[in-house]
């Protein structure tokens, strides 16, 4: 920790908080102000820090998570007592599950009315304890600075995840004599230098290893060094979704795409086929160990943290500590590119078919709806290096994460931890403050843009530069296609039209819709060149889902 020179006499609690926030180089706050928090916003009128007002609490977190992953350091919600915390759940526990570092500010009652049935009486700090890494709440206005370091420090180490303050209304408006606290993470070494040796002694003998890419290999850091590793090795990897962007164009062809929920693509085969399984930077929660472990390879965990007790996840060997320092360590000891088996070759030799036939011919699936892979297809062309893409949760989302290829490491921002609906805008709005100079696109299905839909306004007040992509089917389909396998039917999936075109105007963003199959390359083209918010509407023909399910082989389509 750093502590300024001396202690200062602060007017009040909330004048600290935010020159603690200004100390930690906070850009932006999100909320929704109230009673016991207004203090806090007033504070902040006064500050180097912009105040966004959303319109629902989740988002606030949603928006606060979007800058953490991106930029490393934390995102910070603030909102007002009783609902206002509650309303952040799903933000808070979607940012620790996806790795984000947030910081959530929640206002309470004042102290002596702790237990007693007032307006907004809450214990968040229990009620946010099991999806964060850190709750606390401030009981004296003299270590409102230690709380606020601890949460930030707590969020941003390690495997980043959100952090939830408290803050009694009489902390904030009480005088307070303190210093400002900033935080400094420790600098970790690399793994053991004789269990780097071991690994690579294993690699030499393995005749079938494979990487397996996490959400922390796609830290920018971690993907140059893996990038190093990849060139050297030779290594084929596949990833899970978060794991976006770390594979180069130099590498591609031992990549054998992203795995994650049906276990039917070429990557779960190359860890069937595995004798060795590194992992880098890898959570069960991406993608549960039962579903590709297959027990009879040798397991390599690389992370910056132990791997958590699972029968089905228990490595031969870890190698904790800073993961770029292991892997340039393991890349030295490594003095020739692998020789991959026939049953590997062959593997990445189908999955190269697959990408060229879907590059070559997507074009021609031209029925209208428009085909998933049609519109893959088309999202390719306008998702190039420069822009950020944000991906909701449903049918889409696996569509998406097969086959739209990146080569930018958090380029493309997914949910696979809680599977959040609703994250895609929020999250798009986040990414568009943290770097103006880039287009953002976000794409939902109706379903889950309804869930954040509000906050196109609060992209229009902010005049941020991003297109929203609507895949349109009046049903929450990926809930549809599993309960059609497991019962013959569905139920409760079923909701009416919108016009989304006349909706995203009535906020006053741009609207768009595409009304033929002729005109949908036309379109997206002319909704990407719009400055600021534009939605385009899509209508989806998912008539394929099933294939999801099974080894989808793209010759049965064209």
């Amino acid at each position: 920790m750093k502590k300024s020179d001396s202690n200062k006499a602060w007017q009040c609690g909330a004048d600290l908080i935010v020159a603690q926030l200004e100390a930690q180089g906070v850009k932006h706050v999100f909320g929704i102000p109230g009673a016991k928090i207004d203090r806090v916003f007033n504070s902040l009128v006064d500050s180097s820090i912009e105040t966004i007002a959303v319109r629902h609490e989740a988002n606030a977190a949603f928006m606060a998570g979007a800058v953490g992953r991106l930029t490393g350091k934390a995102g910070v919600a603030l909102v007002t007592s009783g609902p206002g915390c509650s309303n952040l759940i799903t933000g808070v526990a979607t940012a620790t599950s996806e790795g984000d570092p947030l910081v959530a500010l929640g206002g309470a009652v004042k102290r002596a009315d702790h237990l007693k049935q007032v307006h907004q009486t809450m214990d968040t700090v229990t009620m946010f304890r099991p999806v964060t890494k850190y709750s606390a709440e401030v009981t004296s206005a003299s270590a409102l600075s230690e709380v606020l370091a601890n949460g930030f420090r707590a969020a941003e180490f390690g495997r980043p995840g959100a952090s939830f303050i408290s803050l009694p209304m009489d902390i904030l408006n009480e005088p307070v004599n303190s210093r400002v606290l900033t935080t400094q993470h420790p600098t970790l070494g690399a793994a053991p230098f004789e269990s780097i040796v071991q690994v690579a002694r294993r690699l030499e003998k393995a005749k079938n290893p494979v990487i397996l890419l996490g959400l922390m290999a796609s830290q920018p850091r971690n993907a140059d060094a893996i990038r190093r590793l990849l060139h050297k090795s030779g290594l084929p990897v596949t990833s899970t979704y978060q794991a976006a962007g770390v594979i180069d164009q130099a590498h591609f062809h031992r990549f054998a795409g992203r795995v994650g929920l049906f276990n039917n693509q070429a990557g779960d085969r190359l860890l069937r086929n595995a004798d060795l399984v590194i992992t880098i930077g890898y959570s069960p929660i991406e993608y549960e160990p039962a579903q590709w472990n297959n027990d009879d390879a040798d397991l390599v965990h690389i992370d910056i943290m132990p791997a958590e007790t699972d029968s089905d996840y228990q490595p031969d060997i870890e190698l904790v500590g800073d993961i770029a320092e292991t892997l340039d360590l393991l890349s030295e000891h490594i003095h020739a590119a692998l020789d991959l088996s026939s049953d590997a070759v062959a593997i990445l030799e189908e999955r190269r078919q697959q990408r060229d036939l879907l590059a070559q011919k997507g074009r021609s699936l031209t029925q209208f709806a428009i085909h998933p892979l049609r519109l893959v297809r088309a999202m390719q062309d306008i998702v190039n290096s420069d822009v950020t893409l944000c991906v909701d949760m449903g049918s889409f989302h696996i569509w998406i994460a097969r086959y739209l290829y990146s080569f930018r490491a958090r380029q493309v921002l997914i949910s696979n931890g809680q599977q959040t609906m609703g994250v895609a805008l929020p999250w798009a709005i986040g990414a568009a403050l943290v770097d103006p100079s880039r287009k953002v696109v976000s794409v939902s299905g109706d379903g889950g843009f309804m869930q954040s839909s509000m906050e196109l306004e609060t992209a229009v007040r902010l005049g941020v530069n991003l297109l929203h992509i609507i895949w349109v089917d009046e049903e929450y389909n990926m809930v549809a296609i599993q309960e059609d396998k497991k019962y013959h039917r569905t139920s409760g999936v079923k909701f009416g039209p919108i016009d989304f075109k006349a909706y995203a105007e009535a906020f006053g963003a741009k609207g768009f819709a595409v009304t033929s199959s002729e005109t949908l390359e036309s379109t997206l083209r002319a909704a990407m060149d719009v400055q600021g918010p534009a939605v385009v509407a899509v209508p989806v023909d998912y008539s394929d889902n099933a294939l999801l399910m099974s080894q989808l082989n793209m010759s049965e389509l064209f």
